[in-house]
Formats: C-alpha cells, structure tokens, sequence
C-alpha cells in the first residue's frame, strides 16, 4: 500500500449515506493529498423476489426527514412522490443495478468514486429517478462522457454483476451492520473503524488524525 485506505461502506438507497455525502466529498478534498478512497457498495436491499415501495414508505415518511434535520440535506418532491403515493408508485427498490453501475464508474474514473457515489444518490433522491431502471444513469453518462454502448452492455454482463457481488461480500467480511460506515486501512491486515452511520465531519476528520498519528 502506498498510502493508507479509506473505505467508505455505503449503499446507494441508504437515506442517511445521501446525508453523509457532503461530509465524504469534504473528507476526500482535505485528506486526499495523504489517502486514498475507495467506495465500496453495500447490498442493503437485496430481496429474493421483488419488494414494492409500499413496504417501506410509511417507515422513510417519517426516518427522510429526521436525515433532513440531522445532515442538512433536503430530499426531492420527485422522491418524496413515491413514499407519499406509494400505490401509484412502480417503484421495486434494489441495490444490485447501482452497485454495477459504481463498478463500471471506477473502471473509467477510480478517482472519483466518492463523486459518482453521490452523484447516484442525488438521481434517486433529489430527481426521483427509479435506479432499477437502465434510463436512470443515461444522464451520468452524458455528464462523464462514458460511450453509452459499451456501458449498458456492462450494465448487463455477469462479470460486472459478479464485481458487485464481491463488494457486498467484502463489506459482509468487514462486518459492517448499518451504513453508511467508514474504515482506515493502514497496512494489508490492519483496519480501523472510523464511523459507523452517520457522523459529523469534525469527528471523522479527529478519528483519521488519532489513527495517522499511531501510525
């Protein structure tokens, strides 16, 4: 390892990683001269056979606006239609298609993994937009200037969905139980829980300073 590793366990239907997204972006400007990031997708919704919005929107009615207090994020009318409206929603959440799309993002841009992670959250929860849905990411494309063929044929390709796989393993292995949560690696065997759901930025920024200084 060159530099120490931050790993950053998130999941892009996680309301309170949106929350946490400023916070990532400012940790990444201030120590990325002396770390390196990597975001790593969480599987959080994962069902066997499909689940309808409807089984969760009562629950993130009330949770979206506790995020909205606590992180000073503000979610979209766009989003918020489905959980108020639920039985007109055509909304199946799963967390395997952005999970894919992070993978094949870091192929083409590595370095702004935590960019693009954010980036998906503001299409789900700002712009409402149905991340299961293969038109969701045309957008990012455009902006990333990423050939659309040649990424909706890896959008569809087992090998990709087998790097999302891996992810949600290695994240299980971490023991994560709750995102978003952070880690530091420090040598190949040595790792450090930073934050475990959603944590201020000044507390972050102390708990990497105290482990830089063990060394």
């Amino acid at each position: 390892m060159k530099k120490p590793l931050l790993i950053y366990c998130y999941d892009s239907y996680c309301g309170w990683c949106y929350g946490f997204s400023e916070v990532m972006k400012k940790i990444e400007q201030e120590f990325k001269s002396i770390l390196d990031f990597e975001v790593l997708s969480g599987g959080m919704i994962l069902p066997e056979k499909p689940v309808h919005i409807n089984a969760t929107a009562n629950y993130i009615s009330k949770a979206y606006q506790i995020v909205e207090e606590t992180a000073g994020v503000k979610f979209g009318s766009d989003f918020l239609w489905h959980i108020f409206n639920p039985q007109e929603s055509d909304w199946y959440p799963n967390s395997e298609k952005p999970a894919i799309a992070l993978g094949i993002f870091k192929e083409y841009f590595p370095e702004k993994a935590i960019e693009f992670s954010s980036a998906l959250q503001y299409a789900l929860f700002v712009e409402g937009r149905d991340l299961t849905d293969d038109e969701a990411y045309r957008h990012l494309l455009k902006a990333y200037s990423i050939d659309e063929n040649v990424f909706y044929q890896k959008l569809q390709s087992q090998s990709y969905k087998e790097v999302a796989h891996n992810e949600f393993s290695i994240v299980k292995k971490l023991q994560v139980e709750g995102f978003p949560a952070l880690f530091l690696q420090t040598t190949e065997n040595k790792f450090y829980f930073i934050a475990n759901g959603y944590t201020k930025e000044e507390i972050v920024r102390q708990n990497i300073n105290k482990i830089l200084e063990l060394g």
